[in-house]
């Protein structure tokens, strides 16, 4: 190292760590990295190093490393961060950052003067790309360094990254490769992603020493009677506040924002000492989010609920407990939130999780042994999407035209793109030429033009009018939003936004809780939800979208832990009890087993069926099964799913299950519901906003969130007509396939059920049948009057499900 950097790690009494200096290495001999190290072990620092001391021994202008992190929040966060090492060394190096939030003069400023090192997402990065001037502005570019590549690489934005790896790699040959992460299963599969052309041989895989070990507690009731029911460890609100209490600085993790704003007010409630509590979510305003990532970084925050809008990388040192409410759903997210507190290698974060009943008990359990056995959750990367592929070419074509077989030998340098044809590629070319065959009468659809190039014929794309350019540039991003309000006070400050399917369930005099406060509404006005400040009681927002499902490997282990009696010493007294009078009651299945209990409650008849797959997949499975009561005469009044079982009632007895989960269901039914409900229409409102079919936003106004709606639902109807292999409607089929249904977890729970369902008929509810039953109370009964019913409810089932007789 040189003397400046050598000197500032000696002043600060520090060495270099053994996996900052084999990065160093690394990119001394120009090599790609990808570094795998715990959290606090300074992979922020690994990761810039080479490039602060390449800059402090040959300083230079231009841009040189490009940072990307999958959150604004962590480029801000990085900055502040980075700033500090170079003012102490004193080094001329300029650090910006470039994201959503950077005001339009800074932005164009800095393709005219950039900085030595530029934070950004995928999405500013993709921007950038689009201008003329990017040949310029990347010519120079030496590193790109991408943080928490775990989160995003397996997604859509993943692939929009991988493809501006590509063409920065053409526009700077020589480009270094550099990714981190804290959680990563299968290091080979990154470095595959992160290579160019996929070739793993280009990539180092750096690995950090592990870190002391976290000290993690399942938090229980007093009594140690953990609750039948409910999904939220909302019974633990006073054991929550007393951690607070006896802590520096708390962040409390929940699953969702839903359930974020409640356990704000329930740790309200019971904050007898008046300690300074804040929330944090994705909903909220970027003044709200920055207002309280300030007060917590200055150490004016006691506790602060939060979502997985914090998983990542916000280096907060007086954070020293991360308590998850509800379930952890997988050991790799478990240990991104844990890795929050402290943030100091040779020290242990302290987590502590709070189940909400006793399956979830069961998966803390799961995901604390697999932690313990350094079992992480499994990345399933797939085949690049068409949708982002599109954009990135309208991107491209922005800024100069290209030659087709350039540009496809570009393309397919991206890993997630590796085995895409030439055929496949002519036909993304071709929608964005003229929308495809049905939609090409209409001149707004035809955005790009294909020549012949003058000397050697070779086929050249150029954008078809400079309008389309600043379209692109209005329109881009991968991320898309459910249509939205925002939530106003009358004097105009903005608090944040509700989905707007959730505000149309909204009257003026309506309560409900949101960014802390409880506000009522007094009307709803073009985009804009106006309230006021209230004290009256008070409902949650509600989100759409696709939940968090229990990931397999823990699903695996919970399966493991029902037929391993030996385990069940190590759990609390009530558990046990509960896995005794089931077994003995009914069964309990082996790992490779599904067990299907009928039984008939209430006059009306049950099948639950316990196959651990995710509520993702149950709620698919059980639209499809219950239509497979109707034909069957067996007259189905619904289903109610969690991620470990699926019940669906009726009113005639249920005498053969196996009919019902025969596999030909995911070729016929399957496929007939999907094509006739909402979820295709959902996914091609997003592909079609993302493949710049729909346009989100013209120069001064924005459109509504119905508008987008209205606009994708006419130009899918028409398609689905007259054109049902529309690129577009592939690409929206994969994604109702994959993400919306989850159908590689419902293909497995019905190979499961050939030849390993076990049916048990019941004459009344089991043990393990209570918590998912519940929801079926939970269902028929009014906002607000709820939680007590419900309380009373289970525990009715409870002793109904417990009796020996």
């Amino acid at each position: 190292m040189p003397p400046v950097v050598a000197d500032w790690f000696a002043g600060k009494g520090w060495a270099p760590r053994r996996h900052q200096l084999d990065m160093l290495a690394a990119a001394r001999r120009g090599r790609n990295a990808l570094l795998v190290a715990a959290t606090g072990a300074g992979k922020t620092l690994a990761g810039f190093l080479p490039s602060i001391i390449e800059l402090a021994e040959a300083p230079a202008e231009g841009l040189h490393t490009l940072y990307v992190s999958p959150l604004k929040a962590l480029a801000v966060d990085v900055q502040r961060n980075l700033l500090t090492p170079i003012e102490e060394m004193g080094l001329p190096i300029r650090v910006e950052t470039r994201t959503g939030d950077t005001p339009s003069d800074r932005k164009a400023r800095q393709r005219v003067r950039p900085p030595h090192m530029l934070l950004t997402t995928p999405e500013s990065l993709s921007l950038l790309l689009s201008h003329e001037d990017s040949t310029l502005l990347f010519a120079g570019l030496r590193t790109i360094v991408i943080d928490e590549v775990h989160a995003f690489a397996t997604g859509k934005r993943g692939d929009l990254l991988s493809l501006a790896l590509a063409r920065l790699q053409k526009l700077a040959p020589g480009l270094r490769r550099v990714a981190l992460s804290a959680t990563v299963s299968d290091p080979e599969a990154y470095q595959g992603w992160l290579a160019p052309h996929g070739d793993i041989e280009t990539v180092e895989l750096v690995l950090g020493d592990p870190g002391a070990e976290a000290e993690i507690a399942i938090m229980l009731p007093a009594d140690e009677r953990i609750p039948w029911s409910g999904h939220s460890g909302r019974w633990a609100s006073e054991n929550v506040m007393r951690e607070i209490e006896r802590h520096k600085t708390t962040l409390i993790f929940c699953n969702t924002r839903s359930l974020a704003e409640l356990i704000f007010q329930d740790l309200w409630t019971v904050n007898e000492q008046h300690l300074p509590i804040g929330i944090h979510h994705g909903s909220l305003s970027i003044e709200a989010r920055r207002k309280v990532e300030a007060a917590v970084a200055a150490g004016k925050l006691r506790a602060l609920v939060c979502t997985a809008s914090l998983d990542l990388g916000v280096d907060w040192g007086d954070v020293d407990l991360v308590i998850q409410m509800g379930a952890p759903k997988g050991s790799s997210r478990l240990l991104q939130r844990i890795g929050r507190a402290n943030h100091r290698l040779d020290e242990p974060s302290e987590a502590i999780l709070v189940p909400g009943n006793r399956f979830e008990y069961l998966e803390a359990r799961a995901a604390l042994d697999a932690i313990e056995e350094g079992e992480l959750d499994p990345e399933i990367f797939r085949a690049g999407a068409l949708d982002v592929l599109a954009q990135h070419i309208m991107a491209a074509a922005c800024a100069a035209p290209f030659r087709e077989e350039e540009m496809l030998d570009e393309v397919r340098s991206a890993a997630p793109y590796a085995g895409l044809s030439a055929d496949l590629f002519r036909q993304v070319l071709g929608y964005i030429e003229s929308g495809g065959y049905a939609l090409r009468a209409y001149d707004r659809f035809r955005r790009l033009t294909r020549e012949e190039g003058p000397e050697d014929g070779a086929i050249i794309w150029r954008v078809s009018h400079p309008r389309f350019i600043q379209q692109h540039r209005m329109n881009a991003g991968i991320i898309v939003d459910a249509p939205l309000l925002d939530v106003r006070f009358r004097n105009g400050r903005k608090l944040g936004t509700v989905e707007e399917y959730f505000g149309s369930t909204l009257s003026p005099g309506d309560t409900f809780f949101f960014a802390g406060l409880v506000l009522e509404v007094e009307r709803i006005d073009g985009t804009d939800l106006l309230v006021q400040a209230s004290s009256k009681s008070a409902r949650i927002p509600t989100y759409m979208g696709a939940r968090m499902a229990m990931s397999t490997n823990l699903a695996d282990r919970v399966r493991a832990f029902l037929h391993d009696r030996e385990q069940w010493r190590r759990f609390p007294d009530d558990v046990r009890d509960w896995l005794e009078v089931q077994d003995y009651r009914s069964t309990l299945p082996a790992p490779d087993q599904l067990l299907v209990e009928t039984f008939p409650h209430e006059h009306r008849h049950y099948m639950v069926a316990y196959s651990f797959e995710g509520w993702n997949a149950h709620q698919s499975l059980g639209m499809l099964i219950t239509r497979r009561m109707e034909s069957a005469g067996l007259k189905p009044l619904g289903f109610v799913s969690n991620d470990y079982a699926l019940a669906c009632y009726g009113l005639e007895p249920i005498e053969d299950p196996a009919a019902l989960f025969s596999p030909d269901i995911l070729e016929d039914e399957f496929v007939e519901w999907v094509q006739g409900s909402n979820l295709l229409k959902r996914a091609f409102r997003e592909v079609a906003v993302i493949g710049g079919l729909v346009e989100r936003q013209h120069p001064g106004k924005r459109k509504s969130g119905k508008q987008v709606t209205f606009s994708t639902d006419l130009i899918y109807d028409v398609l689905r007509r007259y054109e049902p292999d529309h690129l577009l409607l592939r690409a929206a089929w994969e994604d109702a396939r994959t993400r919306l249904t989850d159908v590689s977890r419902l293909a497995r729970l019905l190979d499961r059920a050939q030849g390993t369902m076990i049916h048990v008929p019941l004459d009344r509810v089991s043990p393990m049948a209570v918590p998912v039953l519940v929801i079926v109370g939970r269902e028929a009964t009014a906002t607000g009057l709820a939680e007590d019913a419900l309380l009373i409810e289970a525990e009715s089932l409870a002793e109904t499900a417990m009796r020996k007789d």
